[in-house]
């Protein structure tokens, strides 16, 4: 290893140590509130909001724009402008509008020029991969039969079909095998009704973006953690999925305590609790910030207390009985659900981590996107699996407002410009990522460029 190579990692090191700066990006403000408190989406929405200059309203590249009248009129529903409300969200802007056309709506609400720099690496040139690929995929979709998303919905419809029949049937059944047949298939079927629920999330509001939250979880939380954080910034600091599991799982490389060398044993403890851990969570913010309740709660977040109660009823067992059967359920599919998550794509040695070194510190999006991701040979090309393990990940990372219905359609003209700007897309094995992921936890050394 070069001389110069063994000064950065010794540089890495000293800045990850200090934990007050990027250490990939280094001109970046280190995130607000990143490692304080319960590291939930609220705060994490709290620090952005103190670190983007966008002055209470809505920032876009250097504007600052005034949504408050649009609100009502947004076409993928006015949640997302309420959550996003005081925060930069240009890379949100650019990745879930496809067409050219919302420039002009933009214009109608622009206020005056950002005082600030943005707090963000990423960049949207027009000759720039992202923006070349995002016209080529608008010419794409074109072409696409109309009828092609309701293959998606039927796919999540039956789950969820499977879900009720086998829930209900794990408690009315006398028979010990049907009974626990039934429950295994019942927190299988939860575990992919939640997965395949993502794919609704990341659009305008509609039915089935409800169903995530049977898992105890909430959809709107999930808005912000995956759809506002992991999605626009992956495997950065500002990544709430990769903060929120620290300290007891840290994937980024890093000088790591003793207690990270069994990173995987406290995977395989934690997991089965993290949809009830997540509703616990939100419940204690209600007496830790003055209202939380009143602002951060809806209507949908009893959705996950309806399972044990169509037990209940359908079955006719005691609500005790169905509620300890559904607390099983729940916890088999929280498990299912997060060793699905953890190993689907971005936990791996040869994906980028914050601490590695990068060719360009304010890299095209789109591209930094593929460095942060890995799609999986057994995964994708099958929707069944790809709705169900996360799969055709880089597409959707691209494109998160597409039905994951739809992202076969892309792969040629995206194959094409892949080779042409050469973006960093690959493909490996779920054998191979789940390995990875265990690696990552270990790993303490970023990866560094070869010089040579």
């Amino acid at each position: 290893m070069a001389p110069k190579n063994v000064e950065y990692i010794e540089i890495a090191h000293r800045r990850a140590a200090e934990k007050k700066t990027h250490v990939s990006f280094p001109q970046l403000k280190y995130p607000s509130l990143r490692d304080e408190g319960l590291r939930d989406p609220v705060q994490w929405l709290i620090g952005k909001s103190m670190d983007d200059g966008a002055e209470g309203l809505w920032r876009v590249h250097n504007g600052i724009y005034n949504f408050n009248d649009f609100l009502e009129k947004h076409p993928g529903g006015a949640e997302w402008l309420e959550l996003s409300k005081g925060t930069d969200i240009t890379e949100a802007f650019e990745s879930h509008h496809l067409n050219s056309s919302v420039n002009k709506v933009l214009e109608k609400y622009y206020v005056r020029e950002a005082k600030t720099p943005r707090n963000s690496p990423f960049t949207f040139e027009d000759d720039g991969f992202y923006r070349t690929l995002k016209r080529a995929v608008v010419e794409e979709l074109k072409k696409v039969p109309k009828h092609i998303p309701s293959y998606a919905d039927m796919i999540i419809d039956g789950l969820f079909a499977t879900l009720l029949i086998s829930s209900a049937v794990s408690c009315w059944a006398n028979d010990y095998w049907v009974v626990m047949s039934a429950y295994l298939i019942a927190s299988l079927s939860l575990a992919w009704v939640t997965v395949a629920a993502h794919n609704y999330i990341h659009r305008k509001t509609n039915w089935r973006m409800y169903l995530f939250n049977l898992s105890l979880w909430s959809y709107r939380d999930f808005r912000v953690s995956h759809a506002l954080s992991h999605h626009l910034y992956p495997n950065t600091l500002m990544d709430l999925e990769v903060s929120g599991f620290e300290p007891l799982v840290i994937w980024n490389p890093r000088k790591k305590p003793v207690h990270a060398k069994f990173a995987f044993l406290i995977e395989q403890i934690t997991f089965p609790f993290l949809f009830v851990l997540n509703f616990l969570k939100r419940l204690i913010l209600n007496f830790l910030r003055e209202g939380f309740f009143t602002e951060h709660y809806r209507w949908h977040d009893g959705v996950g207390f309806t399972l044990p109660v169509w037990m209940w009823l359908v079955s006719g067992c005691s609500f005790y009985e169905a509620a300890v059967m559904w607390l099983w359920i729940v916890c088999t599919a929280s498990y299912i659900f997060f060793s699905i998550g953890s190993n689907a794509a971005h936990h791996h040695p040869d994906i980028f981590k914050d601490g590695d070194q990068v060719r360009d510190v304010t890299p095209d999006w789109g591209m930094h996107e593929l460095e942060a991701v890995m799609d999986r040979t057994d995964i994708n090309g099958n929707l069944f699996k790809v709705m169900t393990f996360f799969g055709d990940h880089a597409l959707h990372h691209l494109f998160p407002t597409l039905d994951h219905a739809v992202l076969p359609y892309l792969y040629p003209v995206f194959l094409d410009l892949c080779q042409k700007y050469r973006a960093n897309f690959r493909m490996t094995s779920s054998l191979d990522l789940f390995i990875g992921q265990i690696k990552m936890t270990l790993k303490t050394e970023p990866n560094i460029l070869d010089n040579n």
